[in-house]
């Protein structure tokens, strides 16, 4: 499992385009630009709890994105099979085995 920081950067590479203007602001100054609650609340002139609360909601939409798209999951499936395959191939695997991980690649689709 990712730790919680790459999570977030990684679903909101994904779904960013679903958010709100504020809601990408928010989270790209928080996990791309390690902006501090405090200092995103001063730029934006609303308390650090706003902000807090913003970016706590804000996660719970990328976590429901997820759990419904599964764009990361697939992802990280593909990553892991694309490895699998370039071993496959390196290491002078059956022409089975390599069969049988690209069509677990076509599935992913």
């Amino acid at each position: 499992m990712l730790d919680k920081t790459l999570r977030m950067n990684y679903l909101f590479d994904f779904y960013q385009a679903l958010l709100t203007p504020k809601q990408r602001k928010y989270m790209s100054l928080y996990y791309l630009d390690d902006f501090s609650l405090g200092e995103i609340a001063e730029e934006f002139e609303v308390s650090r709890q706003a902000v807090y609360d913003n970016i706590k909601r804000t996660e719970a939409m990328l976590e429901e994105y997820e759990h419904k798209l599964l764009l990361l999951s697939k992802f990280e499936e593909r990553s892991k099979l694309m490895t699998d395959l370039k071993t496959a191939v390196t290491s002078n695997a059956t022409p089975e085995e390599t069969i049988e991980l690209i069509n677990s690649l076509e599935k992913l689709d």
